[in-house]
């Protein structure tokens, strides 16, 4: 139902309204309440002529031969004949009921009295059941078309409205794949179309935003990558040259020039993993691992010379042999930074058989025990680092690839310093 249909309505209901109001104002419903004057002079002059045989009655409950009913009364208030039962059988009651009463005369004298029936209440009731009928179906036919405009509008406005905000409640939640249901029957009809092209848009913009964050990202993987190749060229050119210094003064030049090589090499190491990382593309693929191979990847990792102590149970186990070397080269060399003390490595199966357990432990101050879950978490440090060099993500990317081989990383201090235990799963 549409506006104009309503105020159509709303139009012919006050014209059917007013029209009501006239007609019973000037008593069109109503009946004019009849006379009978000539019919009842008829009546009273046959009474007389038949008294003798009408006195003789008493009680007498009769069929109105008449156009009206009627009561017969002798001089001592004794009825003698009726037409209906609730009709006044007395002046008094006659009187309160506005009936005719006529005197009934034989031989000159006056011998009882006609009571007509005056049907005033009966006319009133008929009219106001009228009145009542024609507002009863005006009311009806309201409420009809009002009800029928209510559903129009929950169907039209409210329940388009509902779906307009829940779609906007999607969309600020971040699902722009559901597209919005189009239904241009209702009053929002024009702009569910709008609705779903902004949602196109903004899923189109996400994507292309994404598109060119990724692209950044792979830009910094590769000038990361690309980086490392001179520098590898300045710690090979530093070696030859250490071997050709002249005195100690171009020794100690060269050697700070190895070490500078060496942190440029660290940060960009861990730019490049947390690139990769974030994009998703550190490759993991684990494949059977003898334990024996471990002590020699420790070795590898140990060119300071540190580990005093190495012992590794015998057992197979699923890693992907270049990240656990990764992972087991962070741990050392942040044991190198932080501690610089001897380190100790243990290896053994867990009680319930399900994993290698090695413990890389130094002597070193640990970090505070409310910090312990907080520093495999990204550019996380210990409160106790100092000013040493680092960018929170050995750890980080550690236990990462630990989780990718279905292992595991866990931080913790010991009485003597500090320890990380690498879980590897048995296979």
């Amino acid at each position: 139902m549409k506006l104009r249909y309503l105020l159509i309505y709303v139009f012919v209901l006050l014209a059917v309204g007013i029209a009501g109001c006239c007609v019973i104002l000037n008593g069109s419903f109503s009946k004019d309440i009849p006379v009978h004057t000539t019919a009842i002079n008829r009546f009273l002059v046959r009474l007389e002529n038949e008294w003798d045989g009408i006195s003789t009655d008493k009680d007498l409950l009769t069929e109105s031969s008449e156009v009206f009913d009627y009561c017969i009364i002798d001089n001592d208030g004794n009825v003698l004949v009726y037409t209906r039962e609730d009709i006044a059988k007395n002046i008094s009651s006659a009187t309160s009921g506005y009936d005719i009463i006529r005197d009934i005369e034989s031989d000159g004298k006056v011998v009882g009295k006609l009571i007509v029936h005056n049907p005033k209440a009966e006319i009133e009731k008929q009219t106001n059941s009228k009145i009542a009928v024609f507002v009863m179906a005006l009311v009806l036919v309201t409420a009809v078309v009002f009800i029928s405009y209510y559903f129009y509008l929950k169907r039209s406005i409210v329940d388009p409205f509902k779906k307009l905000n829940s779609f906007a409640v999607r969309i600020a939640g971040g699902n722009l794949d559901t597209p919005l249901e189009m239904d241009k029957g209702n009053a929002f009809g024009a702009f569910t179309e709008s609705f779903d092209i902004m949602r196109e848009e903004l899923k189109a913009s996400r994507e292309r935003e994404e598109k060119a964050v990724k692209s950044r990202k792979e830009l910094v993987a590769q000038l990361s990558h690309d980086i490392k190749t001179p520098v590898a060229s300045i710690k090979a050119m530093t070696d030859v040259m250490s071997l050709t210094a002249k005195d100690d003064e171009e020794r100690k030049t060269i050697t700070a020039i190895s070490n500078k090589a060496d942190q440029i090499d660290e940060l960009i190491s861990n730019l490049f993993h947390a690139t990769l990382e974030e994009l998703e593309q550190l490759e993991v693929k684990p494949e059977d691992i003898n334990s024996t191979d471990i002590p020699q990847m420790i070795r590898d990792a140990d060119y300071l010379n540190k580990v005093n102590e190495l012992e590794i149970s015998e057992v197979v186990v699923s890693a992907d042999r270049l990240r656990l070397n990764q992972v087991i080269s962070n741990i050392i060399f942040n044991s190198y930074k932080y501690a610089g003390t001897e380190i100790s490595v243990n290896g053994k199966i867990s009680p319930d058989g399900r994993y290698l357990l090695i413990e890389i432990a130094d002597k070193g101050p640990g970090v505070p025990e409310e910090e312990l879950e907080l520093i495999t978490q990204k550019f996380k440090r210990g409160s106790n680092a100092g000013s040493k060099d680092g960018s929170g993500l050995g750890l980080y990317i550690s236990d990462y690839l630990m989780k990718k081989m279905e292992g595991s990383l866990t931080p913790k201090n010991t009485g003597d310093g500090f320890a990380v235990v690498i879980g590897i799963k048995v296979s």
